[in-house]
């Protein structure tokens, strides 16, 4: 390996956001996206929380340290574009996907990537959020073995129907 060259033992671990309403944006990821709270930094003097999927100590922390009331980033502007959050299947990301429309919460749009299925929407503070599943493998590349990449837009509800009728489907 290179020693420029990443380890492909690498991975992102994390992402840490600043909020403008701690609670607020606790009870979007845990109670709307379905993530574990794990440690609730007010109940140690610490104004940030962490949550996560399973049993690791946190996926995803927030904090109101700098940003308390404040507003989202203007349109335009340097910074994050997105966290992406994967899904081990499409029925699993279905799920999340009921709980966000049940609850009326706005989603932006989905899109069939080629080698995954997305939707896109932003969380209360305005962070923009990708949530997907990978296809199989083989689906990611097309015949010549070159990586299909790809922005098709789909209804968002296609994600909800019944595995059977899903999988007629190309995504």
């Amino acid at each position: 390996m290179n020693a420029s060259t990443i380890s492909s033992e690498a991975r992102i671990g994390h992402v840490h956001l600043r909020v403008a309403d701690l609670d607020r944006a606790v009870a979007f990821y845990r109670d709307l996206l379905g993530f574990t709270l794990t440690v609730y930094g007010p109940d140690f003097g610490l104004q940030a929380a962490f949550l996560a999927a399973g049993g690791y100590h946190h996926h995803i922390a927030l904090n109101t340290w700098i940003s308390k009331d404040g507003t989202p980033p203007p349109r335009g502007h340097t910074g994050l574009h997105h966290v992406a959050i994967v899904y081990p299947d499409r029925q699993a990301l279905a799920r999340a996907v009921r709980r966000l429309l049940e609850n009326g919460y706005p989603i932006d749009e989905a899109q069939d990537h080629g080698g995954t299925v997305s939707v896109y929407l932003r969380d209360p503070d305005g962070n923009g959020l990708e949530l997907y599943y990978d296809l199989p493998q083989t689906a990611w590349y097309d015949a010549g073995g070159r990586l299909v990449m790809k922005a098709d837009r789909i209804p968002v509800e296609q994600l909800l129907e019944e595995p059977a009728a899903y999988q007629n489907r190309s995504v």
